[in-house]
């Protein structure tokens, strides 16, 4: 495994991370059990959850994939050996009645983030969370397949400057350890940023946001941001939920994957220009001799803003198919052809 710092601080992250939503939904808590058994065995020491999995997102399963992380701490009696990172659900528009009092109250502010972690922390069965996320902004901003931002003059969020405040009383608590960002856009990455140094206040020190062959959005702005201010991307869908695998090339629907059981979901990773993109990529991975899932993984770690890349698998062996990517270095001949499918038609699932 390769380890990388996380931010400006003393930690050092396996480049792959274990994402776990599908623990709860998909994925039994043996099932889960398993994965992060394997995981920590191959050298993996991040984890990544948030009190809103499993997903699909539904009151019966809400909180779930936590309490299964936390059942596994418990029983390996190994918390010392994870990097654990977990997100406080804000303000929506989809229906999310089930957390706390509901979807439109749901935010940042003081009220909301104490129940948020004493939660979280009581699921997880520890008395503190590593990396502790925004999950996605109060604001209004382009994010989950929304690409254009849209000005609302009647938009209201809890300031910036609170939420610093907030997390900063978890920190001293003893509650979190580090904070980061999700579905973050480059002037909240800075502006983050630069309040936190104005009021000396915790710097935020990743960003968990959308990267993969198809949705390169993050190159345009946010990648310089993430180099320069070292606030590193934690890439979340490197396989386009599972598309770039070519599992659902020819309209195949195997059993148990996300886009059988939920086929309207995640739209933007069905359009006809992301079809002829992952076809593309398929075709060329097959022709270097690599599995379409190793390629599309190794692209991802080897980005030079990339922390970690969070993956996810419903079983072992996409699991163990997964992490073996950290071993894999596309060639500059290999990186050059997925440039010219890229220019050809950027991001087509957005």
């Amino acid at each position: 495994m390769k380890y990388r710092k996380l931010g400006n601080t003393n930690i050092d992250v396996s480049v792959i991370c274990l994402g776990t939503m599908t623990f709860g939904e998909q994925n039994s808590e043996a099932e889960g059990f398993e994965q992060m058994d394997y995981a920590l065995d191959r050298g993996v020491n991040f984890f990544d959850t948030a009190e809103l999995y499993a997903v699909m997102p539904r009151k019966e399963t809400y909180g779930k994939t936590e309490e299964i992380v936390g059942n596994w701490l418990k029983s390996r009696k190994k918390r010392d050996k994870i990097i654990l990172a977990s997100k406080i659900a804000s303000k929506s528009e989809d229906d999310l009645q089930w957390i706390r009092n509901g979807s439109t109250s749901l935010g940042f502010d003081r009220k909301n983030m104490d129940e948020a972690i004493n939660n979280s922390l009581k699921r997880l069965k520890t008395d503190y969370i590593d990396l502790y996320q925004l999950h996605w902004p109060e604001r209004k901003v382009p994010k989950f397949g929304v690409l254009d931002f849209k000005y609302d003059p009647k938009d209201q969020w809890t300031s910036i400057e609170e939420v610093l405040e907030n997390l900063d009383r978890l920190i001293k608590a003893g509650k979190i350890r580090y904070v980061g960002l999700s579905n973050e856009t480059p002037w909240g990455v800075m502006k983050f940023l630069q309040l936190a140094k104005e009021k000396n206040l915790p710097r935020m020190v990743s960003i968990q946001n959308v990267y993969s062959l198809v949705n390169r959005v993050f190159d345009v702005a946010n990648s310089e941001v993430s180099i320069r201010e070292n606030c590193g991307l934690l890439a979340y869908s490197p396989l386009a939920g599972g598309r770039l695998s070519g599992k659902y090339i020819g309209n195949k629907k195997p059993k148990n994957a996300r886009y059988t059981i939920w086929p309207r979901r995640f739209s933007r990773h069905h359009t006809q220009r992301g079809e002829i993109a992952i076809e593309s990529y398929f075709n060329l991975a097959k022709k270097y001799g690599y599995s379409p899932s190793l390629f599309a993984n190794a692209f991802v770690n080897n980005r030079p803003f990339v922390t970690s890349n969070i993956i996810g698998a419903t079983t072992m062996k996409q699991l163990e198919e997964n992490i073996d990517s950290i071993d894999i270095t596309l060639s500059e001949e290999i990186l050059d052809k997925i440039e010219d499918i890229h220019l050809s038609d950027p991001n087509p699932c957005v």
